[in-house]
This record gives structure tokens, C-alpha cells and sequence, in this order.
């Protein structure tokens, strides 16, 4: 590719450039150099799964690598004990040691899924940071003035909802800011919800005598729901360790607009490509649900394989077209008696909570034997020898044997 359709091909499924002219400027250099630009993308392992959301900009840093150049996948092993602030409403709680290094491992298995390990730098900003004494501290302080701290969204609406912020978490930014000058990085990679501390990587590297970072931010991706962020709390993700039936079901379940958010954000197809597909689509000459299969397998080749996404299809189209229940259902025995049905999908762990039962059910989500379940006082009788199938969503099945 020339320079301007690598930036074309970077610029997919991007929202900020800060600057463009500065990134077209760094790729002709490293063309005529021969040095790969480095291109850092940071991660606090706040949980042990990685899901579809987080992959959206992992995949822009593929797509770097893609082109040759370098990518650092940064672990917040420092940071992930402060608490990134983005977003939030209320101080979050800081991790552990012992939980860092544990979601870590995690994180290094399932982001090779995408990169390639064997052009992938893992760092862990605890290198640096944990030599920090109270001095380096101190000074790194002084390149940042309060004002400038306040002015982020976050901060600013916490103070004026007269909402507590810890001193701990003004030191987020500058710590995230300072990996960029450790690393030399010379682009800095995240989500529309990292752009206040993208920002500061590059102001500091300006403080510290080093040609600033280009700011390249990615969309926050909605979640099965078509509404949230995608989150695993709001239960409306899909995590790329799940099998690939659960991941295909979950696909085909969003909506149609959203189908096409998901096409620019999680596969490779062209936008010109994908312009066309939804063009077909409207015109009526190719049926919708057949685009968002084509989605759901290209999702599915990526975190298991091609065979996977073909077996998958089918077994979606055998289950749900054709309304046959699958060929394996897991068993379960409980003992005999009888329930509330919302206290039955949490008893046998087909949901986490009564609240999630509730709107499940509400969402006409829960079948018992084939019969969806209009509301969540419905009283369900095991007895001794009997066996219930129960349904939740699309993909959720299980035999319940009396006992």
C-alpha cells in the first residue's frame, strides 16, 4: 500500500486522528528509515475475559501490525492497582497484586487470538513504575497542572454532583500518560472513553523532549442489547472464549442496524464492501438475517476456526429454522418440590440473579417445555422421575430431572 491507502485501510472503524497530518508524517518516515513505528495499546486486567468490545481496538492494533510495524500490547500492572477513572461515576476499587497477575495471564493467552505473538511486545508498566521513588513522583507531577486534571468530563461532573474523587485517581492519567514516554511510543491506540489520558501521553512526551504520540481512539461497541456498552455485568457481551455456537446465536440475535456497527468494528471486510452488502440488503435483494450470518461466521473464524463458524452455522439453522432442540442438553437434578420459576433459573444457574430472571422473562426469553413464560410468579412442580426442558434466550438449554 502507498501512504494514503494505509490510511484509509488505519482509519476504518476510527473516530479520532490527533493528528492525521502528524500519522502520514510518521509512516512516510518510517517508509523511508525502515524503522517500524511503535504502536501502543494499554490494558489494566481488571477482569480475566476479554470480550468482543475490547476487541475493537485490538484489532486497529493488528491492523498496525498488519503493515509491518510494531505492536506493544501494555499491561497496567501498575495502574490496574489505582483504578482507571474513565467513565465512572464512584471511585472504583483498586486490584490486588495477586488479581493483576492472575488477569494478566489471562490477557496474554486470548489477545493472540488476533496478534501475532511472535511480532507482539507484552510489557507491564510496573517495569518503570516500580522503581518510581517519592521524588520521580513529585517531578512527574509538576508537568501537569490541577486545571488541567479537573477539566476531565469524568472529574468535572463528579465535582459538580459534589461526588468524591481520591487523590489516587488524579495520578491515573499522568501514570497512563508516562508509559508513552518509557515505551517511546509513537502512537498510542484506545476507546473514545481513553482520549482524556491519550492526550496527556502526548503532552508529557512534549515535557520529556520526545516527538508526541499520535491519539488514534476507536468507538465504544454496543452490546447484544443494541442499547449499553458491552459489558459482561450487563450481561449483553459475548466473550471470545465462548463456544462458537454460543457466540454465533448471540450474533444473530442483535439487531439489523447493529449489524452493521459490528461489520466495521469486528471483521476485515472493506467499508466499500460492507457499504454494498447493507446497499443489497435495503433493496430488498439480499435477506438480512443471511448478511448477519456471513457476520456472526467471519466473528467466529477469528477466535476458533473456519470449520467452527461452518459447524456452527448449521447447528444455528437446524436448532432455530428447522425448531429442533439440540442434540446434546445438559442434565440436571434438583430435588422435587416446587418454585417460582425466577428462583428455578437461579437455583440451577441459568441466570445469575432474579433481577436478570425477571427481564428475561419480561423479554418473552424463558420457555418451559416449549412454552414461553409470560411472568415471573409462575410456579413451577418438579417431582420425583420428571424432566423439564427450560429455555432461556436462544441458546440456553436444560434438562431438569426431578429427584
Amino acid at each position: 500500500m502507498n501512504i494514503d491507502e494505509q490510511l484509509e485501510f488505519l482509519s476504518k472503524g476510527t473516530i479520532d486522528f490527533i493528528r492525521e497530518e502528524d500519522l502520514k508524517a510518521k509512516l512516510m518516515e518510517s517508509e523511508r528509515s525502515g524503522r517500524p513505528l511503535r504502536v501502543k495499546l494499554g490494558a489494566d486486567p481488571t477482569a480475566p475475559d476479554i470480550h468482543l468490545g475490547h476487541t475493537v481496538v485490538i484489532r486497529k492494533l493488528k491492523a498496525f501490525q498488519d503493515l509491518g510495524h510494531t505492536a506493544i500490547f501494555l499491561i497496567g500492572s501498575f495502574t490496574g492497582m489505582i483504578g482507571d477513572p474513565s467513565g465512572k461515576s464512584a471511585t472504583r476499587p483498586p486490584l490486588t497484586m495477586e488479581e493483576v497477575e492472575a488477569n494478566a495471564e489471562t490477557y496474554k493467552k486470548q489477545i493472540f487470538k488476533l496478534l501475532d505473538p511472535e511480532k507482539t511486545e507484552i510489557r507491564f508498566n510496573s517495569e518503570w513504575m516500580g522503581r518510581f521513588e517519592a521524588s520521580d513522583f513529585v517531578r512527574l507531577c509538576s508537568h501537569v497542572t490541577v486545571k488541567q486534571i479537573l477539566e476531565r468530563d469524568d472529574f468535572d461532573k463528579r465535582l459538580s454532583e459534589e461526588k468524591p474523587i481520591a487523590l489516587h485517581e488524579l495520578l491515573y492519567p499522568l501514570v497512563q500518560g508516562y508509559d508513552s514516554v518509557a515505551l517511546e511510543a509513537d502512537i498510542e491506540l484506545g476507546g473514545t472513553d481513553q482520549k482524556f489520558n491519550l492526550l496527556v501521553g502526548r503532552s508529557l512526551q512534549r515535557e520529556y523532549d520526545q516527538d508526541p504520540q499520535v491519539v488514534i481512539t476507536t468507538p465504544l461497541l454496543e452490546g447484544t442489547d443494541g442499547v449499553e456498552k458491552m459489558s459482561k455485568s450487563l450481561g449483553n457481551y459475548i466473550g471470545i472464549e465462548e463456544p462458537a455456537d454460543e457466540m454465533f446465536g448471540k450474533v444473530m440475535s442483535i439487531s439489523d442496524d447493529l449489524m452493521w456497527k459490528y461489520f466495521e468494528l469486528l471483521t476485515d471486510v472493506q467499508q466499500a464492501d460492507i457499504d454494498e452488502l447493507r446497499s443489497r440488503c435495503e433493496s430488498g435483494a439480499t435477506n438480512p438475517r443471511d448478511a448477519k450470518i456471513e457476520l456472526a461466521k467471519h466473528i467466529i473464524r477469528d477466535f476458533h476456526s473456519r470449520s467452527d463458524a461452518e459447524a456452527a452455522e448449521q447447528n444455528f439453522i437446524s436448532q432455530f429454522s428447522e425448531g429442533n432442540l439440540p442434540d446434546e442438553i445438559e442434565e440436571k437434578k434438583i430435588p422435587a418440590g416446587e418454585r417460582k420459576i425466577a428462583d428455578l433459573l437461579v437455583e440451577t444457574d441459568l441466570v445469575e440473579s432474579k433481577g436478570e430472571a425477571k427481564r428475561l422473562i419480561k423479554q418473552g426469553g424463558v420457555r418451559i417445555d416449549g412454552e414461553k413464560v409470560e411472568h415471573a410468579g409462575v410456579d413451577v412442580k418438579v417431582t420425583g422421575g420428571s424432566e423439564i426442558v427450560i429455555q432461556v434466550g436462544k441458546r440456553k438449554f436444560l434438562q431438569i430431572k426431578g429427584s
